[in-house]
């Protein structure tokens, strides 16, 4: 590679966020999902796939204004200013990265499960056995997960494309029929799970520092990546839901894809896309574990959060430990569901408060203030149904604990305001950029008009 090319261009940042999306969140939703949304589980990801359009159109274009690894929380800081209401958020952020590996490591456990012959006791078991063996790899350094990422990647794509291809002609058009639809009402109240699993999108906008051309590749690279996946989740749940009746849905939701293999393939076919989706989910706690490290490494290292999480231990770092402990109390007292539908409300909410803030911003980042507000009011739209849904269901108590997610962000971001005189600062400075740009503009024009 050259001194000056940049590693990423438009396919490779779009396969970059394939890998990133088709993961744990397919491997997760698929039977939490359809378990509520009946045979129209496709429709729910149909509109999740929508919303994730929307709200890659706008980072996309937050990350063409703001070039910055640091992503959202750079968007944040540059959209509501370096006060408590962004730090909060910034807290917020690196809180839902816990939650989503905590979502993560409670599935692994559930397919984990599977291959045990005595019952569900395990999943909490092998959930924080695999967090604990993260933990000790980013301890000692070893590089040989992150190296077999591609591989991975290539493993379980390759599975569920394979998978869908086949399924789909295997469908019993009976279970797909009108007659078996739920209420058109549960479509929607789906939504914000199908929506989790598109999660990881996001990540093409980390790579604007390393894009040839972002202004072309950056929007391009995030529609194409998140249209393919769409497709593919789409047909992934009409072969789940047209092999499986709902009521075995219902019943192995936590497994649920690896359980639609098993009239096709056999038990075989169920046990190489439970190994499947071991593979996916914990490569995906690895690499969060791993984001979730440095977020909080680099917050520490501006005075954003305590020294602790900044400390070296071998070859990472004291936010390692912590952020471990943080996620155990999630895996041992909720269920998937429960963990699941925080982590997807917490997403959903961050990223309604994200293009919220961007309208703000419209005149520096060019976007089309209609697609924006769309992209805002989908995400805010999508948690209040989703926290309307749980309130009447056996999770009613999830409101509560978004509620207390939220307040434990301001709590702690005031507490470290007063101790330690933190503010979570911005990495670019657009306005300064466009002035200057503005400027020799205006220079050029006077020199050619002379």
């Amino acid at each position: 590679m050259a001194a000056n090319e940049k590693p990423f261009g438009l396919w490779s940042a779009v396969f970059l966020g394939i890998g990133s999306m088709v993961g744990a969140g397919i491997f997760i939703v698929i039977g939490e999902a359809g378990a509520i949304a009946g045979n129209l589980v496709w429709l729910s990801f149909v509109l999740g796939g929508i919303a994730a359009m929307l709200s890659g159109y706008s980072l996309a274009k937050l990350a063409i204004a703001y070039p910055s690894r640091g992503g959202i929380i750079e968007y944040l800081v540059q959209e509501y200013g370096e006060g408590v209401f962004s730090g909060s958020l910034g807290i917020l952020f690196y809180f839902s990265q816990l939650i989503a590996i905590a979502a993560v490591a409670k599935s692994f456990g559930s397919y984990a499960a599977t291959f045990m012959p005595s019952g569900e006791h395990w999943n909490n078991i092998f959930a924080v056995g695999i967090v604990g063996i993260f933990i000790l790899i980013n301890l000692i350094g070893a590089t040989i997960v992150a190296k077999s990422e591609n591989i991975i990647v290539i493993i379980k794509i390759s599975v569920l494309i394979l998978f869908t291809a086949i399924a789909l002609f295997y469908v019993k058009p009976e279970l797909l029929s009108v007659k078996e639809m739920p209420p058109i009402k549960d479509m929607f109240f789906a939504v914000g799970l199908t929506f989790f699993a598109y999660q990881g999108f996001s990540v093409i906008t980390n790579t604007v520092e390393d894009m040839e051309n972002p202004k072309k590749n950056m929007m391009r690279a995030m529609l194409i990546a998140i249209g393919l996946v769409g497709v593919l989740y789409v047909l992934t749940s009409i072969a789940v839901l047209g092999n499986l009746p709902l009521e075995k849905v219902i019943e192995t939701k936590d497994y649920a894809l690896a359980e639609a293999a098993k009239p096709i393939f056999g038990e075989w076919g169920f046990k190489i896309m439970a190994a499947t989706a071991l593979l996916a989910t914990a490569s995906a706690i690895n690499a969060t574990l791993y984001a979730a490290t440095e977020i909080s490494y680099t917050l520490a290292k501006d005075g954003e959060l305590p020294n602790v999480y900044s400390y070296n231990i071998y070859s990472s770092y004291g936010g390692l430990i912590i952020s471990g402990l943080l996620i155990l109390p999630m895996i041992l007292f909720f269920d998937l569901s429960q963990v699941t539908t925080i982590a997807a409300l917490a997403v959903l909410i961050i990223q309604g408060l994200t293009h919220a803030g961007h309208l703000l911003k419209i005149k520096e980042t060019g976007a089309h203030p209609l697609w924006v507000g769309a992209a805002a009011v989908g995400m805010f739209l999508i948690a209040a149904v989703t926290i309307y849904y749980t309130s009447h269901t056996k999770m009613s108590t999830i409101g509560l604990y978004i509620f207390a997610v939220f307040v434990s962000a301001f709590f702690v971001e005031i507490i470290l305001r007063i101790f330690t005189h933190r503010i979570i600062k911005r990495q670019t400075d657009k306005g300064i950029l466009l002035k200057l740009e503005e400027r020799l503009k205006h220079l050029i024009g006077e020199n050619d008009g002379k």
